[in-house]
């Protein structure tokens, strides 16, 4: 049994003992059940697509947030762990067994990573040896850019995450990472499910894609981080087309 799960075993089998104890001439104490949503933000009152539309809200307000997991698309999966903001965004992305670093502030995307994956790209190991752990500067004009900046970019990637299909329904509440949440669902789950915070903010904290596209979970909302411009000397300038494939 998970720490979660024991913890809110314990909580339940507690009020069940002080109820047991508090009695009055006609029995149990009148309401001297546990209310899921006591102390909440309340959200978990709420019908499915008031709770979406309150947590896109606040994820769209927030004016940071910290996104790790998985996401599958055309067949292809990327491991994220990534922080994003208005001004842009950092983080790492692994795919295919190869790791890279992206970096985005305003319109210039950075992309770093070692000799193995620009071989890789390249084909051959000519490129390597140049741009092994330096600040890549990706052209606007090349493909990559359009590949990787939306992993980089808070509204485009929440925009098209925070989307379930189908038919919206509550599906109980369940915690995540310590914080309660009320989950709802697409098509009883089959279009997706997503936890949103009971606490404060009734922001996302963990979505399963529909059609299991991946998995991801979101955290630090709100706060604030720096994002650096590279030192030139750790900065490849490679021109209008990067040597990948």
């Amino acid at each position: 049994m998970t720490a979660i799960a024991l913890g809110r075993t314990r909580r339940t089998s507690l009020v069940s003992a002080v109820c047991a104890l508090v009695v009055t001439g006609t029995g149990l104490l009148a309401g001297c059940s546990e209310d899921p949503d006591a102390g909440t933000n309340g959200v978990g009152k709420l019908p499915a697509d008031k709770i979406q539309s309150k947590t896109r809200a606040a994820a769209e307000s927030a004016e940071a947030v910290r996104l790790a997991g998985t996401v599958v698309t055309n067949g292809r999966t990327y491991t994220l762990d990534m922080r994003l903001k208005s001004g842009g965004g950092s983080g790492s992305v692994t795919s295919k067994g190869m790791s890279f670093g992206l970096l985005r502030i305003g319109e210039q995307l950075y992309l770093k990573a070692d000799a193995e994956f620009w071989n890789h790209a390249d084909g051959n190991a000519s490129a390597g040896g140049t741009l092994d752990g330096k600040y890549v500067k990706v052209p606007q004009g090349d493909p990559s850019y359009k590949k990787f900046s939306g992993f980089t970019d808070k509204d485009v990637l929440l925009d098209g995450l925070l989307t379930l299909h189908g038919a919206l329904a509550t599906d109980g509440h369940h915690e995540q990472a310590g914080t309660r949440t009320i989950r709802i669902t697409g098509d009883k789950g089959s279009g997706g499910t997503l936890d949103v915070s009971l606490e404060g903010t009734p922001y996302p904290l963990r979505l399963e894609r529909a059609g299991g596209a991946g998995t991801l979970t979101f955290s630090s909302w709100g706060k604030d981080f720096p994002l650096t411009e590279p030192k030139k000397d750790e900065t490849v300038d490679y021109g209008k087309k990067l040597p990948t494939s």
